[in-house]
């Protein structure tokens, strides 16, 4: 086999053992056979009887029910957030964009807050029984305004140092915004309310994954068949156009598809930042000379550090959960100043 494809099973593998293995961290005592067994026996469709002797009834419930789908919906968080700030990074031509630098994920996340509090009781008991289409609605709303705000405010010229500054506005403002919907809510609301928009998986299930699943996969396969045109923006725009790329359509179908898919994974587990920011720039150094394509290697990596944090985010405190978007801002800030530290650097 070629070193290429030696590179990418690896990765291939380190994504799989990671998502059986965070499943045995948690509050409950559940070993790595534990685990092994209970997907084993999903995976070939072993009936109850048959798992209970070797598992348990209720470690088997909490690996399937609880741990699985959250290490899965922590996973596809992690992919899709990288995903999107590999493409912001590139259309824009900065190494510093992410969706929470163009208001994105801040739109989402007043959006989606908004729909929760309005709901009777204001709290995530009453949202539940919400649709959690209706959430991912609201999310979608706020995040295509901040888009449009973003491109109005940018001009026609589309220029990247406008839109830029366009989006940490619109960043800042639908923060404030967000800040305000939580002070006018219900006290006991609210506090459920703040930690679900620093970011948590505990509220994943099966049955919310299908919407998550689909948009980031399609989301994934749009930015390959891409690759070539995206690749073509970095060297400018005038010269993506001299190749034939209308760069103005392709950067807002871009904004567009990573709005959607920020939208989706902050209705799901909550504003999460700073990923979109860090993975695209290790990615880049990891994949230096081999072959395989930058997205696929940004999402595997992705899921990887997203499934691991939301491991941290449960063991680091024994009494309490903390939220993950804590974690990713620890992380991603010390990033940020190494990054403009090199830039600095560099120039000088």
């Amino acid at each position: 086999m070629t070193p290429n494809v030696v590179f990418t099973l690896a990765w291939l593998l380190i994504t799989l053992v990671s998502l059986v293995a965070s499943m045995a961290f948690g509050a409950a005592n559940i070993s790595m056979q534990d685990v092994v067994q209970s997907i084993w026996g999903l995976v070939f469709e072993l009936g109850s009887s048959d798992l209970e002797p070797l598992v348990g009834e209720v470690k088997q419930r909490i690996i399937l029910e609880l741990r699985a789908p959250r290490a899965v919906l922590a996973f596809l968080t992690g992919a899709g957030l990288s995903l999107a700030g590999a493409v912001l990074q590139t259309v824009t031509r900065n190494p510093l964009s992410d969706p929470y630098l163009f208001g994105i994920s801040s739109g989402a996340s007043f959006g989606a807050v908004l729909v929760i509090a309005s709901i009777t009781g204001t709290s995530l008991g009453a949202a539940s029984a919400f649709s959690e289409f209706t959430i991912t609605v609201g999310a979608l709303l706020g995040s295509l305004l901040s888009v449009v705000l973003v491109v109005a405010l940018a001009g026609r010229s589309g220029s990247i140092e406008r839109m830029l500054l366009a989006g940490v506005a619109c960043s800042f403002m639908f923060s404030a915004a967000t800040s305000l919907v939580l002070y006018m809510s219900d006290p006991l609301a609210a506090s459920s309310l703040i930690f679900w928009t620093l970011g948590s998986f505990s509220r994943a299930e099966w049955s919310s994954l299908t919407g998550v699943i689909v948009v980031v996969g399609v989301g994934l396969l749009v930015f390959i068949s891409f690759s070539r045109p995206l690749r073509a923006m970095l060297a400018g725009d005038e010269s993506a156009r001299a190749l034939g790329v209308s760069v103005v359509k392709l950067r807002l179908g871009m904004l567009l598809l990573s709005s959607l898919m920020t939208a989706v994974l902050v209705a799901n587990c909550g504003g999460i930042g700073f990923v979109g920011l860090m993975i695209p720039h290790i990615v880049r150094r990891l994949i230096q000379g081999r072959t395989i394509n930058v997205y696929i290697a940004t999402a595997l990596l992705g899921g990887v550090f997203m499934v691991w944090v939301d491991v941290l985010a449960r063991t680091l405190h024994g009494d309490f959960e903390l939220p993950v978007g804590i974690i990713t801002a620890a992380i991603g800030s010390t990033f940020f100043l190494l990054v403009l530290y090199r830039r600095e650097t560099h120039a000088s």
